[in-house]
């Protein structure tokens, strides 16, 4: 939307600068800026190489764990945002990233270097096994075959696998090295995990731009139409199957290598929905949604919802005292999420992502804007 905007008086003079994603010296100023900036903040920290308490150090931990989702979720997007197809088992994806490279790490001595794209490469091939029902099913029933992933997965990983993938025992995984460099701390593990997260956004940036986005988008609004314009309507959504899962893969091999540690717990049903939650509240179909979704969640469940809690508690037993206070109380986190999430979706159905193109596009057409 905003990118095929200008600000008053700029005018495309070059087919380069036409296909630019920053058109303008000010757009490549800010977004090589801000990347710098991303990449200094460690340094800055207590336990960065200058000792400087500037920012705080949970700060890092907490900017690795959204950026991985955010490979996650972007995963998603291509599939339910670009390409219209539902999946359920998104966190399952994530699983057979996270054990593989796990079983190529531990069992074969492989890098994480060579560990983090087979496993990425093999997580893409099993979400083509499950993206083969999207050629005779969509809508309500393909959710429901993708659903069938999030419980055959992990329970291959738990009983059949147990040997490989320690059951549901937590499973270790090695310390990611390069030249004899070990990554065991957070601080090394953030100059990894962000130029691969900044990387794998702009590859699903530019596959709109590319025939496959198109076909992406064109099966999207309506697959009966994109076929009779010759596309392969089946070819491309097993593509988009795959890219998905292969995101979905990496994002599960960082977060083995991040903790050092997986367990089945943190790849349940409820990941899956919380990723689809995240898709939608950040915008589907809109390349920086997953950023802003992600963003959002960890900020409302980590943050803002903690904070009121106590709030809550000492207001409930006044207000309701009919109703047992323990049970209250145990809910009260889900309750306080579901209903944050209600409010959100009823003021802005499309997202964070939407409302942050309309406020871009309000900015460069500001001489002319009106507001009513």
């Amino acid at each position: 939307m905003s990118a095929n905007i200008r600000p008053s008086g700029v005018f495309d003079v070059s087919y380069t600068q036409d296909i630019s994603l920053n058109r303008t010296k000010s757009d490549r100023w800010i977004a090589n800026g801000l990347f710098v900036l991303l990449l200094l903040i460690p340094l800055f920290t207590i336990e960065g190489p200058f000792g400087i308490n500037l920012i705080p150090q949970l700060w890092i931990g907490t900017i690795v764990r959204i950026s991985i989702f955010v490979i996650a979720v972007q995963g998603l997007n291509i599939l339910i945002g670009y390409t219209g197809q539902i999946s359920l088992g998104h966190a399952a994806f994530m699983a057979v990233g996270a054990y593989s490279s796990a079983v190529f790490a531990r069992e074969l001595g492989m890098s994480f270097w060579i560990a983090l794209p087979l496993s990425a490469l093999f997580t893409g091939l099993i979400g083509l096994i499950f993206g083969l029902p999207s050629l005779r099913v969509k809508g309500f029933y393909l959710a429901m075959a993708t659903l069938a992933a999030q419980f055959i997965i992990p329970w291959l990983l738990r009983y059949p696998l147990e040997g490989l993938t320690n059951g549901s025992r937590p499973l270790e995984v090695p310390i990611p090295e390069l030249f004899g460099i070990s990554f065991a701390h957070e601080n090394a593990m953030y100059y990894i995990v962000i130029p691969l997260t900044v990387f794998m956004m702009l590859a699903a940036r530019n596959i709109l731009r590319t025939r496959v986005g198109r076909a992406f988008i064109s099966v999207r609004d309506n697959d009966l139409a994109a076929e009779l314009l010759g596309i392969n309507v089946f070819s491309y959504k097993l593509q988009a199957f795959f890219l998905s899962a292969l995101y979905a893969g990496v994002a599960g091999c960082l977060l083995a290598f991040e903790s050092n540690s997986i367990s089945l717990d943190q790849f349940l049903l409820d990941r899956s929905i919380e990723t689809l939650a995240m898709l939608v509240i950040g915008g589907a179909g809109f390349p920086l949604g997953p950023m802003f979704g992600v963003a959002f969640v960890n900020l409302l469940s980590q943050n803002i919802i903690p904070a009121v809690i106590p709030w809550f508690n000492s207001i409930i037993p006044s207000l309701f005292p009919f109703i047992n206070t323990v049970n209250v109380f145990a809910a009260l986190n889900p309750l306080l999420f579901g209903g944050s999430l209600m409010i959100f979706l009823i003021a802005a159905p499309r997202g964070i992502a939407h409302r942050w193109e309309i406020f871009k596009i309000s900015w460069k057409l500001r001489p002319f804007s009106q507001t009513r």
